[in-house]
């Protein structure tokens, strides 16, 4: 198999569409979202975006023939990104996204949709005081066509010496506990879990902002 000819480098402007489209094609268990949420922008609105906004300067991107294929992005003050995200990026969505209204009865699901837009709202959800000690966090997705190249690496090296240039000591992400190859792959990167009380899906995970180990 003919490895693609991605490069990595810094998110521009001009990625925006490209970054929607992976965070939407990535967006469930690591697979396609379109067929869960009528509102494609619904999920990078609130997993992508804000951060490409209020901290471009920790986006990075792989691009193969002019288009971003994958990205890296995130925060190295969680506490800090949610202050923000609470003033400076929610007030411009919560008319396009209403906050859902708790259903009637508890047996009643709530749809994808619904559970994703409650967490737009509450974006106080990623201050945990057992991840006081990983102030940032990331999120990292990458196409398929272009996985198992070593791309995910890369991003993240490139990730973890920006935040250990800024002085930054650890990151955390979380992941759904279902998603197991990205599991793997965050395993093979250094990250190790993090225990949480009531995680509910998801699992926590961090590391330290030193380098990766070897392959």
């Amino acid at each position: 198999m003919t490895r693609p000819a991605g490069i990595l480098r810094p998110y521009r402007p001009e990625d925006r569409d490209a970054l929607f489209d992976i965070c939407v094609r990535t967006g469930h268990e690591g697979g396609d979202s379109r067929h869960l949420y009528e509102d494609p922008d619904l999920l990078p609105n609130i997993f992508a975006a804000p951060y490409v906004v209020l901290e471009p300067e920790l986006a990075f991107v792989v691009e193969d023939g002019g288009r971003a294929v994958g990205y890296i992005l995130g925060t190295a003050d969680t506490a800090s990104f949610v202050a923000r995200y609470r003033t400076e990026w929610l007030p411009a969505l919560a008319d396009r996204y209403p906050a859902p209204v708790p259903p009637q009865s508890p047996s009643t699901p709530s749809t994808p949709a619904e559970m994703m837009t409650g967490l737009m709202h509450d974006p106080e959800r990623m201050v945990l005081p057992e991840l006081d000690s990983y102030p940032a966090h990331l999120h990292i997705d990458l196409l398929p066509s272009h996985q198992r190249y070593g791309y995910g690496r890369r991003l993240m090296e490139t990730f973890l010496g920006a935040l250990h240039a800024r002085g930054v000591p650890a990151v955390h992400l979380s992941m759904l506990t279902s998603n197991t190859p990205a599991r793997a792959f965050y395993d093979r990167v250094g990250f190790h879990e993090i225990a949480v009380p009531d995680p509910g899906p998801v699992t926590y995970l961090g590391r330290s902002t030193a380098a990766t180990p070897p392959r």
